[in-house]
């Protein structure tokens, strides 16, 4: 299904829950929706599904007006965070519902083809209350995708799941969705999550669109400081500046010779630079810059450090692989590519960003 959200808006009297923004997702492949919460990614999604109907702007679907279409009426399929099963049908019988209501054929080896892809074949005589949250919510998603919906509708469906089942999943589920059968969005608060999914993201703010497009390019280069806020995890690293001939100037002194684009703006207007926690480093390399540190705290998560420090250009979070053991008030040594860093003109507008080699790896 071509899904195409035509200048769609949605106010609740004096209250705007979303601004109008036009949103075409990518048919047959994954299209992310990614915010905080309350940033109008669930009201995004209704308004897909013909849950609600947006008081501005139209819904087409393969070219037609569906804006005031019921979801009854939809070839849609939805799951939601909190896994939503029949507790008083089978696991067979609940994945089996869409199909039984369609009066489609084949049903059991249909059913039992769904539950082998996700890994629930075993547990097609529970029910849902003998389950974990886990199996819970595979069995939602089999219902879905058993439905074979031109358009598939996730929102958050693994957040209320253990780290491991999550990433366990999420795997599972890129792969089905790469055999491109339907148009799939999928909601999360997660950068990170968003990296892993690939495919396109539109980044939501306080129910404004701010930008849409391939996921890598949009990590790489936001548009503008807010989708920089919204789309990296630790937070970008920002730092007020001073724009120069050279490049910019950070507060302490620290001068970053980076090329700024022609008309960027006068020499000592205001900047802001930026820089990815996964840019800074703890070893010196050629043409790198150092930022001399004082760590406020160390954090070890999972296979990386989280080294919170001050100093004289600001306090930083650096991401930094292994795991690295550093006391309160510990002095300690920053350096970072000034090509890896950001600017930002004094409206938050996108001046400069890192050029990405071919082929890179990308961490939110």
């Amino acid at each position: 299904m071509q899904l195409n959200l035509d200048g769609v808006g949605l106010r609740a009297g004096s209250q705007t829950h979303l601004y109008p923004m036009s949103l075409a997702p990518v048919e047959g492949a994954m299209t992310v929706l990614l915010g905080a919460t309350l940033a109008g990614k669930t009201s995004l999604m209704r308004i897909m599904a013909g849950l609600d109907r947006p008081t501005e702007g139209r819904v087409l679907a393969d070219g037609a007006d569906v804006t005031g279409v019921p979801v009854r009426q939809r070839n849609v399929a939805m799951v939601y965070q909190q896994f939503i099963n029949y507790p008083s049908m089978s696991v067979y019988d609940n994945i089996a519902s869409p199909l039984k209501l369609r009066g489609a054929g084949g049903i059991s080896e249909k059913v039992r083809a769904m539950a082998a892809r996700l890994h629930i074949d075993h547990l097609l005589e529970r029910y849902p209350s003998e389950l974990s949250g886990g199996q819970q919510q595979r069995v939602a998603l089999a219902r879905a995708l058993a439905k074979d919906a031109p358009l598939i509708l996730l929102d958050e469906p693994l957040v209320n799941l253990d780290y491991k089942l999550r990433e366990e999943l999420r795997d599972e589920l890129a792969e089905l969705f790469a055999e491109g059968r339907s148009t799939v969005v999928y909601a999360t608060t997660e950068p990170g999550e968003a990296l892993l999914l690939g495919g396109h993201t539109a980044v939501l703010d306080a129910g404004e669109l701010l930008q849409y497009g391939p996921t890598a390019e949009v990590f790489h280069r936001p548009n503008s400081l807010r989708v920089a806020r919204a789309f990296s995890d630790p937070p970008m690293n920002l730092f007020a500046a001073r724009q120069t001939a050279d490049g910019f100037l950070l507060q302490g002194d620290v001068e970053v010779r980076r090329a700024l684009p022609q008309g960027a703006g006068e020499d000592g207007g205001a900047i802001t630079a930026g820089l990815r926690a996964g840019a800074l480093d703890v070893e010196p390399r050629p043409g790198h810059l150092g930022l001399p540190g004082v760590v406020k705290l160390a954090e070890i998560s999972g296979s990386d450090t989280f080294v919170h420090a001050e100093t004289p250009a600001g306090d930083v979070v650096a991401q930094l692989p292994g795991v690295h053991r550093y006391t309160l008030d510990e002095r300690v040594q920053l350096y970072f590519d000034p090509a890896q860093t950001y600017a930002f003109g004094a409206e938050g507008a996108l001046l400069a960003a890192p050029r990405q080699p071919a082929g890179a790896g990308e961490t939110a």
